[in-house]
């Protein structure tokens, strides 16, 4: 026969573990897929490191895969007992080296920025996406939305002109059926330029969506998108 001490231990045990099950399981309303441009990153003050493989080639890379919510909050770093395992995705490596090189400094083979997307952001989708389907999702979104090649096909080039936000956005939007959110940074030169481009995507990490919320972008009405 249980005595209360015992039933009450039960309980509290049992109540820890619904309440640790519901913070890995933490529902989300989309995901962000946020793509940088390697010349934008590097033309900073702050400058850029080429990762240990070499210089990226020119072209868009993934940023992240971000949950959010669609107020414009995101939950964020879900499961601490779920931490980054390279090896759980060693048949992507050469992929993400491609598309999803880490410009951080000290040079690196991109596994910690891996790390820091995983445990901030993917631990949130893991009731829809292990490890290595969150990474696989990003690397198949970036395969179908060919940045760079939409906007040169609408003349859009980094040549190191600047183009005005609308004429961006309008030719992702033309491609994807949704409008983007488009992130500005500032360049060695003060200058604003073409940073970030996010769109977004269903829970399934798998189809674009319109975007509940756009982000802040920061632009100015005429960017310049840098060379690399």
């Amino acid at each position: 026969m249980i005595n209360s001490n015992s039933a009450i231990l039960i309980i509290k045990l049992l109540l820890a573990q619904y309440l640790a099950i519901g913070c890995v399981s933490q529902a989300f309303d989309f995901f962000y897929f946020v793509q940088q441009w390697p010349g934008s990153y590097c033309d900073t003050k702050q400058s850029c490191c080429y990762p240990t493989t070499g210089k990226p080639k020119t072209d868009f890379s993934i940023h992240g895969l971000w949950p959010n919510y669609n107020d414009g909050s995101y939950p964020s770093n879900c499961d601490p007992d779920s931490p980054f395992d390279r090896s759980k995705i060693s048949d992507l490596i050469s992929r993400m080296q491609t598309s999803w090189p880490s410009l951080a400094c000290p040079s690196s083979d991109g596994t910690g920025f891996w790390s820091h997307e995983w445990e901030k952001h993917g631990t949130c989708s893991e009731s829809v996406l292990g490890q290595h389907g969150y990474f696989e999702a990003a690397l198949n979104l970036k395969k179908n939305v060919d940045l760079l090649q939409i906007l040169e096909s609408e003349g859009v080039q980094p040549d190191g002109r600047s183009y005005s936000l609308s004429s961006i956005s309008e030719a992702i939007r033309g491609a994807t059926g949704y409008a983007p959110g488009v992130e500005c940074n500032v360049g060695t030169s003060d200058n604003s330029q073409l940073y970030q481009i996010y769109v977004c995507v269903d829970t399934s990490g798998s189809n674009f969506i319109k975007c509940p919320v756009l982000p802040s972008g920061g632009c100015a009405s005429n960017v310049e998108f840098p060379s690399f």
